[in-house]
């Protein structure tokens, strides 16, 4: 067996995660090609536990419906199919978030929002000029003008009422002349009684 021309293998790791056996060129002449090392692929995560997943390790899963699962190891790909639930289980990244374990390395990741500095801008209606003179203006003629106005919409509530009033009054005096006119008003019909159907 010894004496057998052996030749050595190289794995390359593809895109899928599937290893392709190629055959070494140079083993004829004595030489070994080096390994040849990882594609620089990005890392995935665990559909499990939440880990990372380097490329070229881990279990690809796929479904019946074309949904695709990828596991860090068969531990976390048994207790998928097992149906255990990764909240419950201590390990998982998914418990370790619900149970704030982490909240150092997270406090680390917040950045603080960048703050909007209050500019005067003019509104519709409004020029700056306007609003720069509402702002200056003592407090004592603001609330004149506030009670003002409040004045004038409490006496424009209060004429449409009285015109309400007053086309109701009309319409009741209108009515009545009709009614004295015609006579004693015909009572009205109460509903009919008894069935009037088949069964």
């Amino acid at each position: 067996m010894r004496g057998r021309d052996r030749r050595p293998t190289i794995h390359k790791e593809t895109l899928i995660g599937r290893r392709e056996l190629l055959y070494d060129p140079a083993s004829s002449l004595g030489h070994r090609l080096p390994r040849l090392g990882f594609f620089r692929g990005r890392t995935e995560l665990c559909r499990f536990s939440g880990a990372k997943i380097y490329p070229g390790k881990g279990i690809r899963f796929v479904r019946s419906d074309s949904q695709v699962f990828l596991f860090a190891n068969s531990k976390c790909k048994r207790y998928f199919h097992n149906r255990l639930k990764p909240a419950k289980l201590t390990w998982t990244a998914m418990y370790r978030k619900q149970h704030k374990k982490d909240i150092h390395a997270e406090a680390v990741k917040k950045r603080r929002r960048a703050t909007k500095k209050p500019y005067s801008r003019s509104i519709v209606g409004a020029t700056l000029e306007v609003i720069q003179k509402k702002r200056t203006e003592k407090p004592e003629v603001r609330d004149a003008a506030r009670e003002a106005a409040l004045r004038e919409i409490k006496e424009r509530i209060k004429k449409t009422k009285d015109e309400k009033k007053a086309k109701k009054a009309e319409v009741v005096a209108k009515t009545q002349k009709t009614q004295t006119k015609g006579g004693a008003p015909k009572a009205a019909k109460g509903p009919k009684l008894g069935g009037g159907g088949k069964r």
